[in-house]
Parts: structure tokens; C-alpha cells; sequence
């Protein structure tokens, strides 16, 4: 009996052209599109260009090809568009990997990614030639965007191009059945990268309870023993940062349960190769009290460079050969960014030199340069799926899908955990977080990130966006790059955010809650219900105001926030003696109840803060959102005061609540449990009031209170229990990390209407 012929067997001769756009480059897609058209049978090329990848196969088998193409793809790799065209017979005689094109830029470099299992084998196997090499990486892992100039991804567009490779991983780089086939950062201990200083020197540092300076890969880290209280004292104290949490750092997932309980989901995040700092609950008493002090969370995220990982097998005890990266251990550290306060990320080896003398004790640097600076990003889970507080390494420059195609437009953010955005046809590839532009060196930073951003994009911009206050560093410059410039009100780009981000076209509802905006009227914003429809929006209803005495001083020193809110309820008088250390709190909550002091604010940001400040959590904020974050991590459930709010003509009023902790003075957790219960209620009230009055069922949450886990979980099931459905930030953060991409998505359509 023959054997049935296997499929295509007769099938004739056919010769595609394939275009292939998305995450592309970096990924191994030239070496897998090599070995599947080599199992088809095919012959042709494939090569990188600016604009993506391209492809001709000519075989019997070209259509099994397409289909594994699009099914079989690398662990990065991502195709967004895949075009095809007949094309006539060449009779070539096999497949080649073809030089790189320049050009227009269309195509995209992901984003860093976490050391794979297969180079953490050879990691630490003594018989590997990249045996305890701090560098290693493959197709599969390692720098992509930090290390990039430009695009194509080659490595003559890379850091990597001062390494010339060694007889050895230049026959890697070359052999299809290698892993790094074609893989752009290939090196070895002979030709590669080298550390300024031995594993074993900076493990006895640490162990020494020494402060050590790293250089990784989008930064420096600032590294020391989590456990040792006095070392995590010392660092608080050099880097003047006397409360804001630190990030810890473990070998593996398996090692997070020795400080914190994680959910699943939280160490499926943290897992991810991203390797994002997660947000979980840690366990009391086993870190330093140092680390996150009066936060019920922090921060933990795996190992995700070589280095990592061969400084936790070493400070383990254990030998590197053999060593398992995945086992248990509990060495942990804390692993901050390495800047001054308010400065950027340390990249630079003299910088590092220079700014780091007086913090670190010892500074470890290596020779691969640090094109583009990345801080870790950090995430949390929310309502069971991830949320980002800060988007960088890991996950830029990945772009957000815009729903329609307009001009390619910068947005330049605000002026606090400022980000940018540059758009091109349906993609909008917004920045790694470049932080507050209050300082020199973080106004450097922002005009590198712009310029790099367009660099890697491959686009000119025609329009630029900016928020509405012109006191903003971002909207000044804006003149620089414009005109055109359009101003976008910063509420209105919140809600738009997070609308175009869940893809939601026409009409979109939306909670804008946050800290401060510029209002349409002149006025600080901060507690808004929007109806953004195109490029406009209307306010439906607001928080009712509250003093804001001293103005931009009470966002820092809540005890201001508390002596306005007890004016505004006539009990000034009781202001001296919720803040008797305060010798002013009485003078300023008589100037408001007399009307000398006018400032007024509908910030929800400020809403958290006299609360705070009334139930003797935070006076004095030593970082942005301290109050309200110490006041989160009290609740452990959410529970309404009956009648604690009035929602009158659109004005939502939480002062009968206030009036009770004025007059009642519960203890602090409980006051959070019903401060946290009634917001929930009063803005599910508010939001369905807009329901009602606009036919919209779907509700965009956006604004940096959204960042509150309780706050963003409770509103979301409030809205549901309400037939309304709840649309969260995923893709970026709710605060105005993901601010310029409303911007963006704003200053299109308006620039689409003129």
C-alpha cells in the first residue's frame, strides 16, 4: 500500500512577498523565520528594514509557512499587520538572512526583558562558556530598548557596537540552530561587557551592611541588606528621603513568601518578563521597619539581570555552579533608584561618580552604556488585573492601539510624574516615566527622552499638546516644538486616557480624581465628573470645594487642609486643638471663616489630606500622596457613614462626614474605613447621576486617587452594582504618568476639527 503524500506534496511552486510590522526586531525573528522556512523547504530571504520585516519564500509549502508564521512566532515577538503579495518565481537556491535597510521608520523595538531560563542554565553551569557571566543574554532575553539608538535593530545601532565579537559568538551569531542566532547583544567573558568590580567584592559590602551602587540595566541601583535596620537607616538618611517607601528585591518567586503575601495574580505579575515592582501586603516585623514605614505594602520584584541573580546565589553561600536560580532564598534587598532627591536616574559612570560619592560606599559600573535611562516599573493588581503607578523598564516602548489615524503629535504631560507621548498613524508610544520637572537635570532628561522617542518612532511631529496651566514646565516648552499647539484641560485628558486606552469610541463618561488641575474657570480642579465628547468636554458635577489655605503649601502640609475644613464647617475654633503644634491653625482657620483667605479647591487629592489630618494620621507629607497613602493602609474593609455625604445640583459634599470626625474623633482606622466607605458611595452616586443625565453606561476612572487600591476596587464594584460598567487604567497609570496620552488623543481630534 503507498503512503498517502504529505500536504502541499503537489502542490506547485509559488513565490510570497510578506511585510511583517510590530514588535519584530530584537525578538529572533530573523533566525525563526530562517529555520521555519528551512523546515518548509523554502527558499528566499529575510531581512530587517526600518519599516519592519520583510520576506519572500518561494516553495511548494509557502502557505503551511504563513500559517506557522503567525502561530509559532518567538516568546516577544508581536505581528500587528502581516501583508502579502504574489509574486512571480526567482528559483532561488536557499533561504538567506539579508543586510539590514535603512529608512523611514515604521516598525518598533520592544522592551528589556528579564534573563530566560535558558541563559540562567548556562548561567551556572561551569561548563558553558558564559558561566557566571554578568552579561548574558539571547533572542529570548536581555537589554532591547535601553541599549537602541535608533532602528533597524542592529547592533551597530546599539551600545553593543563598541564590542567586537570573538571568533566564538560570532559563530553563535551566525549558526541558525543557535539561540543567538542573529541576536544583536551576543557576548561572552572574552569579548563582552565586564563589571567594574567582582561579585564577591559587592556581596562582602552588603554583607558588611554597606550601601552599594549598581549599574544595571535601564539605571543604577542603590543596594543594601533589607534586614539590616541601621544600613537601610543610613541609605534613608544620604538620599534625604525620610519616609517614602523603598522597593525590595528577591532571587524568585519562590522567595516571596518569606515577606509578603502575594495573591496569584500578584506573583504572575511580578513573574512576567517584564519583572515590574509589585505591590503586595508584607508580612510585619521581617524587614528593616525602615523600609516602608506606615504602609501596610511594599514593593518586591524578582531578579531579572545576570547579575541579580549571581549576587543572590553568592550572598546565599552557595557556589555558582550548580547553583538554582529558582529555589527559595532569603537574602533580600532593598534595590531603590540611584539619584539624589528629585533628581533622575543615575546611567552615566562619571555621573555616577559625581552624585552618587556621598550616598553609596561603593559604586559598581560596568562598560555596556545605558542609552536610554529606564526606572523599574511598578504595578500593582487591581480588581484582578495589573495596574501600573509608574511605566518603564519592561514595558516602553510597547505603544497603546489608537482607534482612528490623525497627525503624528507630541505630548508633552505635566509637570509632576511627567511622561510624553508621540503618536504615529494608529499607534501612540508613550514614554518611560521621566518624574517631576523641577530641576535641571530632570529637564536634561526630558528633552532626551523627547528626542529619543523620535529618533526610535522615526516621525516629525506636526502637532504638539500641552495642559491648560501655564505654569507647567511641560506646557512652556511646548512653544518650543509647536506651533501648533493645543492646550488640553487636564481633567479632560485623564478621562480621555483612560477611555481611548479600553478603546471606547464616541461620548465618554468619566471621574477625573486627583490632586490638582487647571479648570475651565480659572479654578483648582481635582474632583470632576466629565462628559469628553470628540475634542470637547463638559463638566456634569464636581466635588464640592474646600479651602485651600496657603495654596500650594497644603498639598504639603495637610494640617492646613484639616484647619480649612473645620472653618468651612463653622468650627473654627476647634482648629487650635486638632493641631496644637501648629501654632498657626488657628489664625488660618479664622482668616477662612472670615473670608480673608478666598483660595478654594474641588480637589479630591485634598479631600484625602484634611481627613488625614483630622484623624491624626499626617500633618506634614513628605512625599506627594503620603497622607492619603498611610490613610489607605489602614482600612482593611471599606464601611459607609450613614448619610456622610449630600449630592446636591451635580455638587457632591462630604461634610457631614468631616462634621463627625470633628465632633466624634474616631480613632484612625476606623475613621479611614469610613472616609474610604463614603467616598465609594458619594462618587457611585455621582457617577450615576451622569449615567442618567448623558445615556452612558460605561464610566472611565482616572486621576492619581485611582492609584488607591480601595478607593479604585470599591468604586469599580459600586458602578457594577449599579449596571454600569467600570473602565480602569491598565495599559498606563491613572495619574498623570498616563496624562500625555489623553493629551495626544485630545489635541488629535481637535486638530482633525479645525
Amino acid at each position: 500500500m503507498t503512503a498517502a503524500p504529505a500536504p502541499d506534496a503537489f502542490a506547485a511552486v509559488a513565490r510570497l512577498f510578506l511585510k511583517v510590522n510590530g514588535a519584530v526586531q530584537g525578538v529572533g525573528m530573523r533566525p525563526f523565520v530562517h529555520r521555519l522556512a528551512t523546515e518548509c523547504g523554502l527558499a528566499g530571504y529575510v531581512r530587517n528594514g526600518a519599516d519592519g520585516v520583510t520576506i519572500e519564500v518561494e516553495g511548494a509549502r509557502v502557505e503551511e509557512f504563513v500559517r506557522r508564521l503567525e502561530t509559532e512566532i518567538p516568546p516577544l515577538a508581536r505581528i500587528d499587520t502581516l501583508l502579502r503579495k504574489d509574486m512571480p518565481t526567482a528559483g532561488d537556491a536557499e533561504f538567506v538572512i539579508r543586510e539590514s535597510l535603512d529608512g523611514e521608520t515604521m516598525t518598533r523595538i520592544v522592551a528589556d526583558a528579564a534573563t530566560c531560563d535558558a541563559c540562567l542554565g548556562e548561567l551556572f553551569d561551569p561548563a558553558s562558556r558564559y558561566f557566571a557571566y554578568p552579561f548574558v543574554n539571547c533572542t529570548h532575553c536581555g537589554p532591547r530598548y535601553t541599549i537602541t539608538r535608533r532602528l533597524p535593530y542592529d547592533r551597530r545601532q546599539t551600545s553593543m557596537a563598541s564590542f567586537p565579537m570573538c571568533p566564538d559568538c560570532g559563530a553563535a551569531y551566525t549558526d541558525v540552530r543557535d539561540r543567538r542566532f542573529h541576536a544583536e547583544p551576543v557576548a561572552c567573558p572574552t569579548c563582552g561587557p565586564k563589571l567594574s568590580h567582582p561579585v564577591s567584592e559587592i556581596v562582602d559590602a552588603i554583607r558588611a551592611g554597606r550601601i552599594v551602587a549598581l549599574k544595571g540595566i535601564g539605571g543604577f541601583h542603590l543596594v543594601c541588606d533589607a534586614r539590616n535596620a541601621e544600613a537601610v537607616s543610613a541609605l534613608r538618611a544620604r538620599k534625604a528621603r525620610e519616609f517614602k517607601p523603598f522597593a525590595l528585591m528577591v532571587a524568585n518567586a519562590a522567595s516571596i513568601s518569606a515577606i509578603a503575601e502575594a495573591s496569584p495574580e500578584e506573583k504572575k505579575l511580578c513573574s512576567s518578563t517584564a519583572r515590574p515592582i509589585v505591590l503586595m501586603r508584607a508580612k510585619p516585623g521581617v524587614m528593616a521597619p525602615a523600609v516602608s514605614p506606615g504602609l501596610s505594602r511594599v514593593g518586591v520584584m524578582l531578579a531579572y539581570a545576570p547579575v541579580h541573580h549571581l549576587l543572590f546565589a553568592a550572598l546565599a553561600g552557595h557556589d555558582f555552579a550548580g547553583h538554582d536560580p529558582h529555589a527559595a532564598n532569603d537574602f533580600v534587598l532593598v534595590a531603590t533608584s540611584a539619584n539624589p532627591g528629585g533628581e533622575p536616574l543615575v546611567v552615566d559612570d562619571e555621573d555616577a561618580t559625581r552624585r552618587l560619592v556621598g550616598i553609596a560606599d561603593l559604586i559598581v559600573t560596568h562598560d555596556r552604556a545605558i542609552v536610554v535611562r529606564a526606572d523599574d516599573s511598578v504595578a500593582q493588581v487591581i480588581a484582578g488585573a495589573p495596574s501600573f503607578l509608574r511605566r518603564a523598564r519592561g514595558y516602553v516602548p510597547e505603544p497603546i492601539a489608537l482607534s482612528e489615524d490623525g497627525p503624528a503629535t507630541l505630548a508633552l504631560g505635566a509637570h509632576l510624574k511627567s511622561t510624553v507621548t508621540l503618536t504615529r498613524g494608529r499607534e501612540a508610544f508613550v514614554s518611560q516615566h521621566v518624574g517631576d520637572l523641577d530641576t535641571a537635570e530632570t529637564l536634561k532628561f526630558y528633552r532626551e527622552t523627547i528626542a529619543h522617542l523620535i529618533d526610535i518612532v522615526g516621525v516629525k511631529p506636526e502637532l504638539v499638546a500641552s495642559d491648560l496651566h501655564p505654569d507647567y514646565r511641560s506646557s512652556q516648552m511646548a512653544e518650543e516644538f509647536g506651533p501648533p499647539v493645543v492646550r488640553v484641560q487636564h481633567h479632560a485628558a485623564h478621562v480621555a486616557a483612560v477611555a481611548a486606552e479600553a478603546g471606547l469610541d464616541g461620548p465618554a463618561l468619566g471621574l477625573a480624581l486627583d490632586g490638582h488641575g487647571l479648570g475651565d474657570d480659572g479654578g483648582a480642579w481635582g474632583g470632576e465628573l466629565l462628559l469628553v465628547d470628540g475634542a470637547n468636554h463638559r463638566r456634569l458635577g464636581h466635588l464640592a470645594s474646600l479651602p485651600l489655605p496657603g495654596g500650594d503649601r497644603a498639598a504639603r502640609e495637610p494640617w492646613r487642609m484639616g484647619a480649612g475644613a473645620l472653618a468651612a464647617l463653622g468650627r473654627s475654633y476647634l482648629a487650635a486643638t486638632f493641631f496644637p503644634d501648629r501654632p498657626l491653625a488657628g489664625p488660618i482657620a479664622d482668616r477662612v471663616a472670615t473670608g480673608a483667605d478666598r483660595l478654594a479647591t474641588t480637589s479630591l487629592g485634598r479631600l484625602f489630606d484634611a481627613a488625614a489630618a483630622l484623624l491624626g494620621v499626617r500633618a506634614v507629607q513628605d512625599y506627594e500622596g503620603q497622607a492619603a497613602m498611610e490613610l489607605e493602609a489602614l482600612v482593611d474593609k471599606p464601611i459607609a457613614f450613614p448619610g456622610g455625604f449630600a449630592l446636591e445640583n451635580r455638587v457632591l459634599s462630604f461634610a457631614p462626614l468631616l462634621a463627625h470626625f470633628a465632633l466624634a474623633r474616631p480613632d484612625a482606622r476606623t475613621g479611614a474605613a469610613l472616609f474610604h466607605g463614603t467616598l465609594i458611595e458619594g462618587f457611585a452616586a455621582l457617577a450615576c447621576h451622569g449615567a442618567t443625565a448623558t445615556g452612558l453606561t460605561s464610566v472611565a476612572l482616572g486621576g492619581g486617587c485611582l492609584m488607591n487600591r480601595v478607593l479604585a476596587e470599591g468604586l469599580s464594584a459600586a458602578l457594577a452594582q449599579s449596571n454600569l460598567t467600570p473602565l480602569l487604567a491598565r495599559r498606563l497609570p491613572a495619574n498623570d504618568g498616563g496624562l500625555s496620552f489623553g493629551q495626544a488623543v485630545l489635541a488629535r481630534r481637535a486638530f482633525s476639527e479645525i
